[in-house]
């Protein structure tokens, strides 16, 4: 039986390059996959793509609100078999999204493989993690680790000014920047204690 997977973390774990590689060793053994990544952020006209830190980058199929995926997978697989299907910035897809992924894994019998991040700047669950977290059958944290050491599991936005963001809307895109960081310190940084031992972003 086909399984739908959720695998999370915070920002710059390399979820796209596990992603990437997992694509890879289908193909390699002659298997199709078909990626999907969120086109929230991209122009109507972008040809959409799945890129890693390290310098990987594969063509990907872009998804937004609205989109039927199980509908899209059926179609394709249709034409070419499809093996697995791989989804990046899974946090963007919406509730019924994630059903759609659930029944291409139970009805069409294909493997769904999500990455994505678990939470927002503020410590919310994002839409489509939220989902996966409920549905999936199986789940896999990708670790990274805080300045201080410890397992990261929060992020904090940083501005142009290169101060915390304490508010503002949940998806941010354009010259912020994330640092992800163990619990204790995001609370720091985010002013709901008082810091012991601060690092500061940008005099914040």
């Amino acid at each position: 039986m086909a399984k739908l997977y959720f695998h999370y973390a915070t920002m710059n774990a390399g979820k796209s390059t596990m992603l990437l590689q997992a694509s890879y060793n289908y193909r390699e053994r002659g298997m199709n996959t078909m990626l999907f990544v969120a086109g929230h952020y991209r122009k109507a006209d972008d040809a959409g793509y799945i890129s890693s830190r390290i310098g990987l980058e594969e063509d990907a199929d872009m998804f937004r609100d609205g989109d039927d995926l199980l509908a899209r997978v059926a179609e394709h697989h249709g034409r070419a078999p499809v093996h697995c299907v791989f989804v990046d910035e899974a946090q963007f897809l919406q509730e019924d999204q994630v059903w759609q992924l659930a029944r291409v894994a139970d009805r069409l019998d294909i493997p769904v493989m999500c990455y994505g991040l678990r939470t927002d700047f503020q410590g919310k669950l994002f839409e489509g993690s939220r989902q996966l977290l409920a549905i999936a059958d199986e789940f896999r944290e990708v670790r990274t680790i805080c300045r201080c050491g410890k397992k990261a599991t929060m992020v904090v936005r940083l501005g142009a000014d290169g101060k915390v963001a304490k508010q503002g809307e949940q998806v941010a895109i354009g010259k912020e920047a994330y640092v992800s960081l163990c619990r204790r310190h995001w609370e720091e940084e985010m002013g709901r204690v008082k810091p012991e031992d601060m690092f500061g972003f940008g005099g914040s």
